[in-house]
């Protein structure tokens, strides 16, 4: 069968199925918000408001309860989220934050905001979350914090993590924006470690548009993290909380319209996970047999969040390169992606030193050598990157199996043209 690329026809010509979760749920709950006129309820002083509005803590509250935690804060983003979640911890200049290189960019910047020094460690080649050991040869006594990345849905190894840092008194923070709805042993991502950051941006399983929610068990995380939500530094003396003489605040806060919303796709949850989690193990049934695919692994009591299918691909057991795999691909009508994102600290910031003003701070800082990130850091990032992660983003409510069939039959076909012998 000649492959699409070479001119012959393709696998699937139409594109693969659109999901719209806003329903007559959001949009009457949206329509309330407006009849009543208050829009937000945020005040940036000491008060009742200083909480927010009705809606903003009803998500809160149904929020902690779903995920069983003692505390959830509502904030504009999961970057925002993030940041706050560092300044609760503490973290300052000088400090250390180990992170992942293979993440979105706030999940490093959340600790050059605070001036502290991100710190990379490699990750796990299966689950492509922080590899415990790695983050254990990078802590120092300077390491103030680890922030863990639940990449693709797959929840971080957060004992191995928790078992290396030791008795040392860092602050796991767990950036769980892509796992909403996974699980370890029956506890929920974002809840597994210090403090859980959650994302409610349009492309998330569930979402507000633009949004986030912080979770924590720990009372004074809590009461850190709505301060720096809301110009927390005025209302310090009115609160009567002198410990938190050191908190600069921000305007992080959620409107009462995104709040209203997100209650309504938290009741969603569950039933727009599941046909994401359906349609990944309908393609990891038919392609784990496939040669050169390693199809996603699932660690034992874990429940995936599948926010995207991430795979791997040996170039030499296919017999093919990766590149040619993913545009053959393409031409069969299947949108595949190459590697995720470039290793963070290869990113220009990094490479020349200078995040804040012109004396590259927080980089070079008295009494250290100044911090450099050179190729061959994270050799495991760097290799998923250049040469073995592949994914598809299209496993989500509305996905049918007539779809994921020609997926399977547009890769058979792909990886069968590369083993047919070439003609004399």
């Amino acid at each position: 069968m000649t492959l699409a690329i070479d001119g012959g026809a393709p696998i699937r010509r139409r594109p693969f199925p659109s999901c719209n979760t806003i329903g007559d749920e959001e949009r009457r709950a949206v329509l309330q918000v407006l009849d009543s006129g208050v829009l937000s309820q945020f005040i940036g002083a000491w008060g009742p408001d200083f909480l927010g509005g009705p809606r903003v803590r009803a998500l809160e509250s149904a929020w902690a309860a779903y995920f069983g935690v003692r505390h959830a804060v509502s904030v504009n983003s999961a970057t925002s989220g993030l940041y706050a979640a560092v300044g609760a911890a503490g973290v300052g200049p000088g400090d250390e934050v180990i992170v992942s290189p293979y993440t979105m960019s706030a999940s490093a910047t959340a600790a050059i905001v605070y001036g502290a020094v991100p710190v990379f460690a490699d990750i796990d080649p299966d689950t492509f979350c922080l590899d415990p050991q790695s983050v254990r040869a990078r802590i120092t006594d300077r390491t103030r914090a680890i922030i863990g990345v639940d990449l693709f849905g797959h929840p971080a190894d957060w004992r191995g993590l928790r078992a290396v840092t030791g008795s040392r008194p860092i602050v796991l923070i767990e950036d769980s924006a892509q796992a909403p709805g996974a699980k370890v042993g029956g506890r929920f991502a974002g809840t597994l470690a210090d403090i859980g950051v959650f994302s409610l941006n349009y492309h998330k399983t569930i979402h507000s548009g633009e949004g986030g929610v912080v979770v924590t068990d720990d009372d004074r995380f809590a009461d850190r993290l709505q301060l720096i939500r809301n110009h927390g530094e005025a209302v310090v003396k009115a609160k009567g909380d002198e410990d938190l003489v050191n908190l600069v605040g921000y305007n992080y806060r959620m409107t009462e319209i995104e709040a209203a919303i997100a209650l309504e796709q938290l009741k969603k949850l569950e039933r727009l996970l599941q046909p994401r989690i359906d349609a990944a193990e309908y393609l990891s049934r038919h392609l784990a047999e496939l040669p050169g695919l390693s199809v996603p692994r699932t660690d034992p009591g874990v429940r995936h969040g599948y926010y995207v299918y991430a795979f791997k691909y040996d170039a030499e057991q296919a017999g093919l390169s990766r590149a040619r795999f993913a545009e053959a691909l393409r031409a069969e009508g299947i949108p595949v992606s190459v590697g995720y994102v470039e290793p963070l600290y290869r990113q220009p910031m990094y490479q020349r030193g200078i995040a804040i003003g012109g004396n590259g701070f927080p980089f070079i800082q008295a009494g250290r050598e100044p911090i450099s990130y050179p190729d061959g850091l994270c050799p495991v990032a760097e290799r998923m990157h250049e040469r073995e992660l592949l994914y598809f983003s299209f496993c989500q409510a509305g996905i049918a199996e007539a779809d994921l069939r020609d997926v399977v039959a547009a890769v058979s076909k792909v990886l069968e043209s590369a083993r047919k012998p070439v003609a004399a």
